[in-house]
């Protein structure tokens, strides 16, 4: 990939390059337990893009999207890696998709609730991470249902066992994992949203950087580094974004 049409030191002020880590999805990102170090696709892109820059990496940790795009945006950190949502293209200036994740309901098995369109209704409440996209997707979207928030992504479905909710939403795969450990609870069929991750600068800086890392998230997807990512990191259900 041509890195000549920008200046690492544009991307990167402080002469390091920071990447903003949200660990509150573990399709992109989490701690291993064993080091405590974060892993995942987004630290691989992250230290892919630094090498071809030639700069040093600095991830820098958060454990919400929300916290994450606050980072971006007051200048903690240099880029980021977010889902796609116009409420945040307020302030972030996002690429193009690098990957595709369901956003799906959870339920208990003897929940009256069996497709995704029963769940907009009075009198029902569904438990989101807050200022997850999926918080912010299903604020615009759900006319009826009332809305709760966990402080986490990964919170959910605790809270929505505590609380006696009736549906939490989320990530598909980080559902499907709180189903098998807490036993007694279901997944809708097919997703109430198609989450577009992407990375993104924040909209105080010059437009060339997001075409830049545009640029450089097709090349990873063009050459294979995200599928082999994905498969490295053993990601089930996420799938490969199309070629822009």
């Amino acid at each position: 990939m041509d890195t000549s049409r920008i200046d690492a030191r544009e991307l990167a002020p402080t002469g390091v390059l920071r990447a903003a880590i949200n660990i509150g999805n573990p399709i992109l990102a989490n701690l291993n337990p064993a080091t405590g170090q974060a892993q995942g696709v987004s630290i691989d892109l992250a230290q892919r893009l630094a090498g071809l820059l030639g700069l040093t990496l600095q991830q820098v940790i958060y454990d919400t999207a929300g916290k994450s795009v606050e980072g971006v945006t007051g200048g903690e950190a240099d880029f980021g890696f977010f889902a796609i949502d116009p409420k945040r293209g307020e302030q972030i200036a996002f690429t193009t998709p690098y990957v595709l994740i369901e956003g799906s309901y959870l339920v208990r098995q003897d929940s009256p609730l069996t497709e995704n369109a029963q769940v907009d209704h009075p009198g029902r409440t569904v438990v989101v991470g807050k200022a997850s996209a999926y918080d912010l997707f299903l604020s615009r979207e759900l006319k009826h249902a009332t809305i709760t928030r966990a402080p986490t992504s990964p919170a959910v479905v605790g809270a929505f066992l505590e609380t006696g909710a009736d549906v939490a939403a989320g990530v598909r795969q980080q559902l499907e994992a709180g189903a098998q450990e807490f036993g007694g609870l279901r997944l809708l069929d097919g997703h109430f949203m198609l989450i577009r991750q992407a990375m993104g600068v924040s909209r105080s800086r010059d437009a060339r950087q997001a075409a830049f890392l545009t640029d450089f998230l097709e090349d990873a997807k063009a050459s294979g580094f995200v599928a082999e990512a994905l498969a490295r990191h053993g990601i089930q259900g996420a799938a490969v974004a199309p070629a822009a």
